[in-house]
């Protein structure tokens, strides 16, 4: 482990802290970075993520032994977005403090891993559930090559009962839809759609006189909302595939 801990001098503002990094281990300031973003940098003991956070010359920094300046490999971030939520507002969920259970997840967060996400699902505004980002060329180009194809499982609550007349008119429509729980006031609709489009579910209601009164995204392809509440997200593991 490298440590550096000079007396601090009098007017000392401090400096970079990837300059400070790449002096000490003899690097250059883009490799710097890559340690500081890789969590491989401490300062007075706490884990210190940006590059650009200034030290001053008394602090101790630490460079994690055997530690790399490699690049930081690119990820897929699942959200569950809330209901009355813009989906080009929910980015801003994408924070340690939202991440589902890191322990069991085994991948500890770094800001790197928001940077430059691209919201490939988005849902309607009034609409909760599943929404997909990615770093990943594979997965960005998989989810648009195979956009029309995807199956979208989507809960829908909507007023009142649900005949028989209703359900056979939406087996008509372009979505398998079954009843998943029904009572006097409400009926929860699970819709089943290969390449859902927002907006399209409401409109199929809308054809057969339902009226909408909430819709949760539950599933894109093979992979769950299940275990996430609302605001949160997690990383999409290496075994699964959407």
């Amino acid at each position: 482990m490298n440590r550096s801990n000079r007396p601090s001098a009098p007017g000392d503002e401090g400096v970079r802290l990837a300059k400070r990094v790449a002096a000490m281990a003899q690097v250059s300031r883009r490799e710097a970075e890559l340690l500081i973003e890789n969590g491989a940098v401490r300062v007075d003991g706490v884990p210190a993520l940006l590059p650009q956070s200034r030290v001053q010359a008394h602090q101790q920094v630490e460079i994690a032994a055997g530690a790399r300046p490699e690049p930081i490999v690119p990820v897929t971030l699942v959200l569950y977005k809330p209901a009355g939520m813009p989906t080009d507002n929910a980015h801003q969920l994408l924070v340690a403090a939202n991440h589902h259970d890191p322990e069991r997840e085994g991948q500890r967060f770094l800001p790197a891993h928001v940077r430059g996400q691209r919201c490939m699902t988005p849902l309607e505004t009034g609409a909760s559930g599943l929404v997909a980002y990615t770093q990943e060329f594979r997965v960005e180009r998989k989810l648009q090559e195979d956009a029309g194809i995807l199956e979208h499982e989507v809960m829908v609550d909507v007023a009142g009962p649900v005949g028989p007349e209703v359900l056979a008119r939406l087996e008509r429509s372009p979505a398998r839809v079954s009843i998943g729980r029904q009572a006097d006031d409400q009926t929860g609709l699970r819709f089943a759609l290969k390449g859902a489009r927002p907006g399209q579910i409401a409109n199929i209601c809308d054809t057969v006189g339902l009226r909408i009164l909430a819709m949760r995204r539950l599933r894109i392809g093979r992979v769950p909302l299940a275990g996430l509440q609302p605001g949160q997200w997690r990383y999409l593991a290496p075994h699964e595939r959407f």
